[in-house]
């Protein structure tokens, strides 16, 4: 309020002015926001908001830790591919993952608040984790469970699923002792690889719970549902000493783990009927999520900045 006066009053007059006008606009803000405040604590009124009627999810948090990880993407040396590195990763913070996927029914909600995009699944089988999704479908469901939960909720990065995963996190690099320099050995070992892998698909969703618990007390990791991740597919190229040159992120193509990793471009459903990038496709798309490690209410930080 400073430097305002109301015109006409006399000098003598304008310090008592003042505090009078800051009393009105304090009366009338809270006239204001009483209503507001009544409305957003008063217990059984169906008014309440919408936040209080989506639950958080089921979470299971994990300590800070550091692991040996496959790094993701392509890697090449002069100009040919070759095995990507074992690097270490290291989760500096507490990381609190969905204990399962995201459900049909869970999908559905969102559908429902116009949030996310319809997708044709049978969501009144609520124990089915919701499939046929893409990166941007999840992407839309994290940003709308966190403006109704207060809470803010994103899909891990690669190395956060390979974290949480566990002794389920598959390392199926090709063997070392390829010679680098024999694309015709290269090319047969992937087909060896990715025959096994055709040998093991199995196209329905399984009820959550279905391909147990890891080590970590997350369900069904590494089962037939394929996970989103949050890790753009990357392109490294290597000196002859092993160090990264040069690095090129395409974020049009995700990182995909399960049973195996995939690249997928982020508006595939399906990637059966096409867009995995590399390798085998997945049977199943689905995805869980992560919350940010000591988020705040966004409601409550709403009020506070308001009053």
């Amino acid at each position: 309020m400073r430097g305002f006066w109301p015109l006409g009053l006399p000098t003598g007059h304008l310090r008592s002015a003042g505090v009078r006008l800051t009393r009105c606009i304090t009366l009338v803000a809270a006239t204001i926001l009483a209503p507001v405040a009544i409305v957003a604590l008063a217990p059984g009124d169906d008014s309440e908001p919408a936040a209080s009627r989506v639950p958080v999810p089921d979470l299971v948090e994990l300590r800070p830790g550091a692991f040996g990880y496959r790094a993701a993407g392509e890697f090449t040396r002069a100009g040919k591919p070759v095995t990507a590195p074992v690097v270490t990763a290291a989760i500096k913070r507490t990381l609190a993952v969905t204990r399962h996927q995201i459900t049909a029914a869970d999908y559905q909600r969102c559908v429902e608040a116009e949030a996310c995009p319809f997708v044709d699944v049978d969501a009144a089988v609520s124990d089915l984790p919701m499939v046929k999704v893409s990166w941007r479908d999840a992407h839309a469901y994290a940003s709308w469970l966190s403006r109704e939960t207060g809470e803010r909720f994103r899909l891990p990065t690669d190395e956060e699923w390979a974290y949480a995963a566990a002794g389920r996190f598959h390392d199926d690099a090709l063997p070392e002792t390829l010679d680098v320099g024999d694309p015709g050995q290269r090319a047969l070992a992937i087909y060896d690889r990715d025959a096994i892998r055709q040998e093991k698909f199995d196209p329905l969703p399984r009820p959550i719970g279905s391909f147990g618990a890891n080590e970590n007390g997350l369900l069904d990791v590494g089962g037939n549902v394929w996970e989103w991740t949050d890790t753009c597919y990357t392109r490294t190229a290597l000196d002859p000493r092993g160090e990264v040159a040069t690095t090129a992120a395409n974020c049009g193509i995700r990182v995909v783990e399960g049973r195996h990793r995939s690249y997928i471009a982020d508006f595939i459903r399906d990637a059966r009927a096409g867009g995995c990038s590399i390798g085998t496709p997945p049977s199943n798309l689905g995805f869980r999520l992560v919350r940010d490690h000591g988020a705040q209410r966004l409601l409550s930080g709403w009020m506070r900045r308001l009053l």
